[in-house]
């Protein structure tokens, strides 16, 4: 059974605790936060305390999405906000191993990803130190854009790895999931959905995702 990764950025913010209440009550398994820094994306969202605010008021795990430039810089707040999972993307830093041991260490679950258009073996050597892996299926930076068909090879792929390399990481999928495209979807773990879920029931978007 798929778990569901609502993502707040598609939330109502001007009543963002009564949003996380009422995603958790309809069935969702983690909340998916996208952290963007107007540089590495183009686009801007928000930092620690609001991370810190959500986690005081949420009753499941935060999915935390770093696309922000150096973020060997800024784990360690993001992690003090109450960050569950911690996710960086493999083209924003150079010390991604090092990143990803110092997250498991400080007792989070390590998470790494990459764009589109970035080749999945460029993350393989990496695999080992992920708990979770994230395969984006729209360009990072805003929410809305369509499926990109051509990124579920990289699904498979990994769920291939993980069998022949006995690595037990999650595979989690964001972009332009919905009931439409979920049935591409059979080899991921965690799917992440923003519009689909805010913008409809949130029970019946996120059974429909399981």
């Amino acid at each position: 059974m798929k778990k569901i990764s609502p993502s707040l950025l598609a939330a109502d913010f001007a009543n963002i605790e009564r949003e996380v209440k009422k995603v958790a009550e309809a069935g969702a398994d983690f909340l998916h936060l996208d952290i963007m820094d107007g540089h590495f994306v183009p686009n801007l969202t928000f930092g620690p305390p609001i991370v810190a605010a959500i986690k005081k008021v949420s009753t499941i795990p935060l999915d935390v999405h770093l696309m922000i430039e150096k973020p060997e810089k800024y784990v360690d707040e993001f992690i003090a906000a109450g960050s569950d999972y911690l996710t960086i993307h493999v083209e924003s830093t150079e010390q991604t191993a090092e990143l990803l041991k110092h997250i498991r260490a400080k007792g989070v679950k390590s998470g790494l990803t990459l764009r589109p258009r970035t080749p999945i073996e460029s993350i393989k050597e990496f695999l080992p130190l992920c708990d979770l892996v994230l395969v984006m299926t729209v360009e990072p930076g805003f929410g809305g854009q369509s499926f990109m068909m051509d990124q579920l090879s990289k699904i498979d792929w990994l769920k291939s790895h993980r069998q022949q390399a006995d690595l037990n990481y999650l595979i989690e999928v964001d972009g332009g999931v919905s009931n439409k495209t979920r049935p591409y979807l059979d080899n991921a773990d965690v799917l992440v959905a923003g519009t689909y879920v805010f913008k409809n029931d949130y029970t019946l978007a996120i059974q429909s995702l399981r």
